[in-house]
């Protein structure tokens, strides 16, 4: 079970500014779930609250008020039970991209034999098990993401948090990724949350949209399109795809509901 569910979260915390001291509200009374097995986006403008709701999902940060449950159980810290893959994946340099899921399962616990096999297993999932022996400055943007990928599920999470993935990605890599975070998806049907700025890639993988604007949630979406989702560029030409694509900008602009 993966289960996700905000209920009445709030954040606030004081930032320094030339020397004056500001109170920031990053969340305000934010609700909404994450059902088992569901891929949700999460999508709003700079600020709005995305990446910090993450976070204490994460267990990254706490909230002011409020909680964030995983199956009934309210967060407090990380755990095994979330994963997280960052816009940057974040790899240690001196270790190979075999050694850098390792990493993540040694912190886990896991020993002998079955640490490599695991790690081996979730490298040839993301499609690097050729490139397992490589170094991160050896390694593409995309390949280097693949691998904060593979290190997140080798812990098997009952959900993955995803904070902009692909968002410094060139456009060709990015639709690669999408396509294989799909076909991922759909063969471990982990929970997903999925940060994004891009309204396209919100619609293509998610199964419903939360729209985030000045720390709250305006407005929560379901996304018509059937799984599997094996050809996008075909998801792309569909009427639902452009109709929920278009309700989605309507909501982050607040435009009228009528023409």
């Amino acid at each position: 079970m993966g289960e996700v569910t905000f209920v009445d979260v709030s954040k606030r915390f004081s930032l320094r500014v030339e020397g004056k001291v500001h109170d920031v509200q990053a969340l305000d009374r934010v609700n909404f779930t994450v059902r088992d097995g569901e891929i949700v986006a999460l999508i709003g403008p700079s600020g709005c609250g995305k990446t910090t709701a993450l976070r204490v999902a994460m267990g990254l940060d706490a909230s002011t008020s409020g909680r964030v449950t995983v199956d009934g159980r309210i967060v407090k810290g990380c755990g095994h039970d979330r994963g997280m893959v960052f816009q940057h994946a974040e790899l240690l340099p001196w270790l190979s991209a075999l050694q850098n899921v390792m990493f993540a399962l040694e912190m886990k616990g896991l020993r002998g034999a079955p640490l490599r096999e695991t790690a081996e297993k979730y490298l040839d999932l993301v499609g690097l098990k050729e490139s397992q022996n490589r170094r991160p400055h050896q390694l593409s943007g995309g390949m280097k993401q693949r691998v904060g990928i593979a290190r997140a599920l080798a812990i098997d999470p009952s959900v993955l948090l995803m904070d902009e993935p692909f968002g410094a990605l060139d456009a060709q890599t990015r639709e690669l990724l999408q396509a294989e975070l799909l076909e991922i998806h759909a063969r471990t049907r982990k929970t997903i949350l999925f940060v994004t700025h891009d309204l396209d890639e919100a619609v293509l993988i998610a199964d419903r949209i939360v729209v985030m604007k000045d720390a709250r949630v305006q407005e929560v979406m379901d996304v018509p399109l059937g799984r599997p989702r094996s050809d996008l560029g075909v998801v792309r030409g569909t009427s639902e795809f452009a109709e929920t694509r278009y309700k989605v900008w309507r909501a982050l602009h607040d435009a009228p509901t009528s023409h």
